[in-house]
């Protein structure tokens, strides 16, 4: 049986499904993980320990001695998605503030959920199309880009919109396993390899236990918002990308292909509602709307950034 690649076949496919089998499990049989207790009541709730270590494991992967050479195209479209982020942030916690909508077809719909899905690049897929359609700069670009990972941008994004207010150290704590790993990837190349290899086996696990706190009758309820919001992202910022990414020597490509939501995402508002209680209402829905858009994103972006590719290519010709 070839399960991993069926998997993989869906968009987000090794965060997306545990995901959903979570929700499925806590949805039919929420009492499920304590009943049984033990190391099986612990995956039900240990997302944040897992999530952790899976921070160690991808900060290993960024080499230092990297980022200077991939300094101009991975800060230019890092720093663009925060830019986004921050303004998204701003403008709609005027009108929203950290709580979600209450009612109507945008309910669940909140800021905390965009500025998570702006935030993170889907950084598989974003490689992979450079491979196809863009240069090794492109591809090596995103060891800079993987910093977003986690939720320490999300944390600065809410904190510079002015709708949070995070102490210092939850902040660095929110860092500081990324850092870590940085630290003893660039120390040991075997570390990075080893680290390295074990972040892609984290996923399945944190995204069930996440899964494991979602409401199926939610998720129904926010079907629409959730395709709306992973369609706006991408347009939205493949709009943004496309420029800074002309700007700065490139065609776009780039730029479209990094318009996306990455997996982890969907840990992030779990994450932020941990530090800080006031988004608490907020971080379910948010994580349903977030797991949402790395589909949508992930389903349209290779369209999407083919297309760009080959209108380049023609208005070059």
């Amino acid at each position: 049986m070839r399960i991993k690649q069926a998997v993989e076949q869906v968009p987000g496919g090794l965060m997306t499904v545990p995901l959903a089998m979570g929700a499925v499990l806590a949805t039919w049989l929420p009492r499920m993980g304590e009943y049984f207790g033990s190391f099986t009541g612990a995956l039900f709730t240990g997302a944040l320990p897992i999530l952790a270590v899976f921070y160690v494991c991808i900060g290993a992967t960024i080499q230092v001695r990297t980022l200077p050479k991939v300094m101009k195209r991975g800060g230019a479209l890092l720093g663009a998605k925060i830019a986004l982020g921050v303004i998204c942030g701003a403008v709609l916690g005027h009108f929203l503030g950290t709580q979600p909508v209450q009612a109507g077809w945008f309910a669940g719909l909140s800021t905390l959920a965009v500025v998570a899905s702006v935030n993170d690049t889907n950084g598989g897929l974003y490689m992979a199309l450079m491979r196809r359609y863009g240069t090794a700069e492109d591809v090596a670009a995103y060891s800079l880009m993987a910093m977003e990972s986690g939720p320490f941008l999300t944390m600065v994004t809410l904190g510079v919109a002015g709708l949070s207010s995070f102490p210092w150290q939850t902040m660095a704590g929110a860092i500081l396993p990324l850092c870590v790993g940085m630290l003893l990837g660039n120390l040991d190349s075997e570390l990075r390899e080893f680290l390295g290899g074990a972040a892609p086996v984290l996923i399945p696990f944190f995204a069930f236990s996440l899964g494991t706190g979602l409401d199926l009758h939610l998720v129904w309820s926010a079907g629409l918002p959730g395709a709306i919001l992973g369609i706006a992202v991408l347009l939205v910022s493949a709009i943004v990308l496309i420029g800074i990414d002309r700007l700065i020597g490139g065609n776009g490509t780039a730029g479209v292909a990094a318009a996306t939501t990455a997996g982890n995402a969907a840990a992030v508002p779990m994450l932020i509602a941990a530090a800080d209680p006031q988004y608490a209402a907020a971080a379910k829905p948010a994580t349903v709307l977030v797991a949402a858009s790395v589909v949508v994103t992930g389903l349209l972006a290779p369209f999407l950034t083919a297309f760009w590719y080959r209108w380049m290519n023609r208005q070059a010709s």
